[in-house]
């Protein structure tokens, strides 16, 4: 099984569409992927040795993304 660490993170991508090409961006962007990835990974591993529902886990991640503020939208 691939740990987060080796996880091949997703082309990013600016808003229009094309791909993010500055080296130092994509490699903080790579590193915040894989730091996330593991801290999901761990988070939700805790939550399944006590025995909470996977599903529910599974949702509450995902509502918590979801959840994330732009702090930045409107500015130009």
């Amino acid at each position: 099984m691939a740990t987060h660490a080796d996880a091949k993170p997703p082309v990013w991508r600016l808003a229009d569409g094309a791909p993010v090409s500055c080296v130092e961006k994509i490699k903080v962007l790579n590193d915040n992927y894989r730091e996330l990835a593991q801290l999901a990974q761990d988070a939700f591993e805790d939550a399944v040795l006590m025995e909470c529902d996977e599903a529910q886990i599974r949702q509450v991640l995902h509502e918590l993304v979801e959840s994330l503020h732009n702090p930045y939208a409107g500015r130009t």
